[in-house]
């Protein structure tokens, strides 16, 4: 039963992308499928490289630089996001649930931590008069349970 409500939950994203897709006037190709698929059946908030080497099984002739541009296309489309803060690689999230990251300075694992609190996070006042904030994020850095 449960891997049942997750492929339609997964069938629901896909849905929901192929939308957002034809809204930027993109096409929906096998292979920016494949991508998406990438991003939102794991919680490791791939890199690229990840990305590249998972979809490029199904799709030996991808190049790096289409998965790269795709992952950016898809965050400019409100599809996916760079996870903040990462400071090295870039790390992408389709998981649009509310929720913070933290990350493993020792073995740069990004883990979601979905603490209530942190969800509605005022804008400080000299920001919410001058600027429009569009995002708002926690995130946490130190050493993971198997680092620590």
């Amino acid at each position: 039963m449960v891997v049942e409500n997750e492929n339609v939950e997964i069938r629901q994203k896909i849905d929901d992308f192929s939308a957002r897709c034809r809204q930027a006037g993109l096409k929906i190709t096998p292979q920016r499928l494949a991508i998406y698929k990438a991003l939102i059946t794991t919680t490791e908030h791939p890199s690229t490289d990840m990305v590249y080497q998972r979809v490029g099984k199904d799709f030996p002739n991808i190049s790096f630089d289409t998965v790269n541009r795709t992952l950016l296309t898809f965050n400019q489309i409100g599809a996916a996001f760079v996870v903040e803060g990462s400071g090295e690689v870039r790390r992408f999230d389709a998981n649009f649930e509310c929720h913070q990251h933290f990350k493993c300075i020792k073995c740069k694992r990004i883990i979601d931590v979905f603490h209530e609190p942190f969800n509605d996070v005022q804008v400080p006042v000299e920001l919410a008069g001058n600027c429009e904030v569009l995002r708002k994020t926690v995130y946490f850095e130190g050493y993971c349970d198997e680092c620590k």
